[in-house]
């Protein structure tokens, strides 16, 4: 049965989400239609679906009907160049998208702005409505998909999401700047500001998956 808000669904398509974290984008998947199975080599306990504990580069991809994969950005990030610690950090996002090329399932990578990589989509927190987020992201699809929105362009005050920015305190209450970034994400389920910072918004990957089906429906798969 198809999950998700989707209109005219018509499969209950699976996804199999590699380097998940704590499911930002296993959750725009879903409401897109997807039936989600996350994958980590680190303990995710606030992934909102059915989670596996394992490599991602070693684990086995056949069985899906589609897959996404967020290789660690480190290796390709700005600020890990502009520090000069680049061998500190492994670049995954090459070897995971030679093991995408070689199985049948369409696929997406996720991975930061200037990685080494064809951006079918260059999606910000402007462009969906996100209160003042600014989080530039860039996807490439085996399918070669393509947006029509207009460029990123902030028009008020806005927020960035990275670093760590607190956790719930003794209080059992929210840290100010973590609710902000909930807020700024469209994320309610992590109460990490490490998880909210490694993390997608939903509405990108919903906004690609509601693409994604009809790249499936389409082509029969």
């Amino acid at each position: 049965m198809c999950k998700g808000s989707r209109e005219g669904c018509r499969m209950g398509y699976t996804m199999l989400d590699l380097f998940c974290g704590a499911g930002g984008a296993a959750m725009g998947y879903h409401r897109a239609g997807f039936e989600v199975i996350g994958v980590d080599n680190r303990p995710q306990p606030r992934y909102p679906f059915k989670f596996i504990q394992a490599d991602a580069m070693t684990f086995p991809l056949d069985g899906f009907d589609a897959i996404h994969a967020s290789p660690p950005c480190q290796f390709h990030s700005r600020i890990t160049v502009a520090r000069g610690s680049r061998a500190k950090h492994q670049d995954l996002l090459t070897p995971t998208r030679a093991r995408l090329q070689i199985q049948p399932a369409p696929w997406v990578i996720e991975n930061v702005p200037g990685a080494p990589m064809r951006a079918d989509y260059r999606l910000c927190g402007c462009m969906f409505e996100l209160p003042g987020l600014i989080r530039d992201r860039w996807f490439e699809t085996s399918w070669r998909g393509y947006e029509l929105r207009p460029p990123c362009h902030h028009h008020s005050e806005t927020i960035g999401v990275y670093g760590h920015g607190g956790s719930r305190g003794s209080s059992g209450k929210y840290s100010g700047r973590l609710v902000a970034w909930q807020r700024a994400m469209g994320i309610d389920w992590m109460n990490h500001g490490r998880d909210l910072a490694q993390a997608i918004p939903p509405a990108y990957t919903e906004y690609i998956g509601r693409q994604l089906i009809d790249h499936l429906d389409a082509t029969g798969r």
